[in-house]
């Protein structure tokens, strides 16, 4: 399920990335832009993670990919800029996800 769910993140970056380049303009692109680069480095990151049976971080990295890159197509929707406060809450739980398997590769 994890990385059927992590291709799907991947297709949704790519889509928010086509967006932006295409039919957004200013800072609206640039959210668009960034949620979409981190929520497609982290879809491909969780799937290296299954290959290594580590869940745990995959989960986190999947997780935080989504709020982080969420918050950020939310405002380039129209969300309010509040949404921005949120935005660090994912980056924490991909720095966490990344750790975590830092951690268990060590442990093997």
């Amino acid at each position: 399920m994890l990385s059927v769910l992590a291709a799907i993140s991947g297709a949704i970056a790519i889509a928010a990335g086509a967006f932006g380049a295409h039919g957004a303009s200013g800072q609206a692109a640039d959210w668009l832009r960034t949620g979409g680069m981190y929520q497609l480095i982290h879809a491909v990151a969780v799937l290296v993670a299954v290959q290594q049976r580590a869940t745990g971080p995959g989960w986190a990295m999947l997780g935080g990919a989504a709020l982080f890159s969420a918050t950020l197509y939310s405002m380039a929707l129209g969300a309010p800029r509040w949404f921005g406060a949120i935005t660090p809450i994912g980056g924490a739980a991909m720095i966490v996800g990344w750790l975590w398997l830092a951690w268990l590769l060590l442990r093997r």
